[in-house]
């Protein structure tokens, strides 16, 4: 059964970075895409950017581009996300999840989920 622990979150001022961490147990990455979603308060889940085996993404959010960048190291079995310049818009719980498949925006797809993270942007 995989297993995902997301970490990293925290506060952090505009301007600042933090790097996310998903780190998943039980089961290798290899046959899965894993995307980051996260969900603001009152907001529903989006898709930030999915990672696939091959190292290929996709980001869904436009408001990210330039600032996130997804990641994985198959070694630890881990994908990060790298978010530089953060906004106060990017305030929410940071989730990954994990899928069987090819990468998709939308959540129900997605069989494995971790705790989520929070990330707090505020001066």
């Amino acid at each position: 059964q995989l297993q995902l622990v997301e970490s990293g979150g925290g506060l952090v001022q505009p301007g600042g970075s933090l790097r996310l961490s998903c780190a998943a147990s039980g089961v290798t990455l290899t046959y899965f895409v894993l995307t980051w979603f996260r969900q603001a308060p009152g907001e529903e889940r989006e898709p930030v950017s999915c990672i696939r085996s091959s190292g290929d993404s996709t980001k869904y959010a436009d408001s990210v581009e330039g600032r996130f960048n997804i990641s994985r190291d198959s070694a630890r079995n881990t994908v990060y996300l790298q978010m530089n310049n953060l906004k106060p818009e990017d305030t929410a719980v940071y989730y990954c999840a994990a899928l069987r498949g090819p990468c998709s925006r939308y959540a129900s797809p997605y069989a494995y989920w971790g705790q989520g993270t929070q990330v707090t942007v505020s001066s």
